[in-house]
């Protein structure tokens, strides 16, 4: 084994849970780990305490004549439940062929200890770097970033940038070096119909009192039509379409449809009519249900009219979409739809805005110039479905965009048992610094 890799796994061991306080001596340990190592790098480094769990950062010396990149991860891992369904430990990184099998391989260790490492060997090599270079790793993105944005605005002035780099999302296939640059913002909301004031018979008083779990379920279906178009008064005022040039770059992927009904295991495809699955999951905004329940939940029949019944929803926005007032149009939607007959109860959740770059700026050639370096194949310019709200406030804090230069697999399990990363992967993404930094350097 590689001392690069000896080193990765000894960062994998550490149980980093940021959401369990039974790890919170972990993650702090994790932390004090990355603060040896980039010491010893002959990087500076510091540890800031926050309410929560520490930020790392550590910079090289500042130079006036070269751009400054700033590097983002965390080192918090997902919970690992249901741990029977580990086919290893999984805090015990598993080499077995080329996949590492452990929590965190992937999310998000792997991919930034590979730019730790990138930088570690452009350092041994020149004894300097081309860039002055500030690596910002975080113990709480898993559970929401909450004291990042804060030590943004309280750091803004020392981690002023010309570009941010990270590596936390997704290539579409092994081998296809990937540009995401844009991510889908998020808003929640939870939603409770109250009826009568007790569960009720429902041979006594069906038919004369309304039945809350039947409201919340018009509710559900009052937010798309049959063709999976919105119904939400005033939803796609502000969303800006995809451009050409977008439709016809993903057109020229591997099957989009195929590849969503392999990964997800479903039937068939569901969503708003006239767009590729590809475009509905990247490009489009939409309205789910993430959870419902009211009544009766056990074993065999109890026939009640429920008290109340809920759901739960999340909203995934696209460009221009303001998640507070995507929020206001959801709930007053919601109350027209609720029958005077019974008491709607809405209370809202967290939310994030979307988040675009222009791929074709200078720095976004520079980051593709990159990827083919280190992959020896033309990047795939893409967007994806999911939402890094931090990536957006980097961008009101900092006023930097964020080049998204992921190296996670479609197969890779991130937040599931069996995570792994490839070795493949972890070498590319040394190699993609290296190549990065060196390119944003003539920038």
């Amino acid at each position: 084994m590689t001392p690069e890799l000896t080193e990765f796994f000894e960062f994998l061991r550490f149980p980093s849970i940021s959401t369990d306080s039974r790890h919170k001596g972990d993650v702090r340990n994790c932390a004090d780990f990355l603060m040896q190592k980039f010491t010893r790098m002959g990087l500076k480094p510091e540890l800031h305490e926050t309410p929560g769990h520490p930020i790392v950062v550590a910079r090289n010396e500042k130079r006036d004549d070269r751009p400054t990149v700033l590097i983002y991860g965390h080192y918090d891992v997902q919970p690992v439940d249901p741990v029977e369904e580990w086919d290893t430990p999984p805090f015990e990184p598993t080499l077995v062929g080329d996949k590492i099998f452990c929590r965190g391989a992937t999310d998000n260790k792997g991919q930034h200890f590979a730019h730790i490492l990138g930088v570690e060997a452009a350092l041994k090599e020149h004894g300097d770097l081309p860039v002055n270079v500030i690596f910002l790793l975080e113990g709480e993105e898993e559970i929401g970033s909450p004291n990042l944005a804060p030590f943004l605005e309280a750091h803004k002035e020392e981690l002023a940038c010309d570009v941010c780099a990270v590596s936390d999302t997704g290539m579409i296939a092994p081998g296809v070096p990937t540009m995401t640059y844009g991510l889908r913002g998020i808003a929640c909301l939870e939603f409770t119909v109250h009826g009568p004031t007790l569960d009720l018979h429902s041979g006594v008083y069906g038919g004369a009192v309304p039945n809350p779990a039947t409201i919340v379920a018009r509710l559900v279906a009052s937010l798309h039509d049959e063709n999976g178009k919105i119904l939400i008064p005033g939803f796609y005022d502000s969303v800006v379409d995809l451009e050409p040039w977008e439709r016809e770059m993903w057109a020229s992927l591997p099957d989009g449809d195929a590849a969503t009904l392999a990964e997800t295991g479903s039937k068939g495809l569901w969503g708003e009519g006239g767009y590729t699955a590809l475009e509905q999951r990247w490009g489009r905004p939409t309205a789910e249900v993430n959870g419902i329940g009211g009544g009766y939940q056990g074993e065999g029949s109890k026939t009640v009219i429920p008290r109340s019944a809920m759901a739960k929803l999340s909203f995934r926005l696209v460009a221009d979409q303001d998640p507070a007032e995507i929020l206001r149009l959801a709930s007053e939607h919601l109350q027209a739809q609720c029958p005077d007959s019974c008491r709607l109860e809405v209370e809202l959740g967290h939310d994030g805005p979307a988040y675009v770059m222009d791929p074709h700026s200078d720095y976004g050639k520079a980051a593709q110039s990159a990827l083919k370096k280190a992959f020896q194949s033309e990047p795939r310019l893409i967007r994806e479905g999911g939402s890094i709200p931090i990536i957006q406030a980097i961008k009101d804090i900092l006023g930097v965009d964020t080049l998204l230069l992921g190296l996670a697999l479609p197969d890779c399990q991130i937040h599931a048992p069996n995570e792994s990363f490839t070795v493949t992967n972890f070498e590319a993404g040394i190699a993609l610094n290296r190549a990065l930094l060196e390119e944003l350097g003539k920038q």
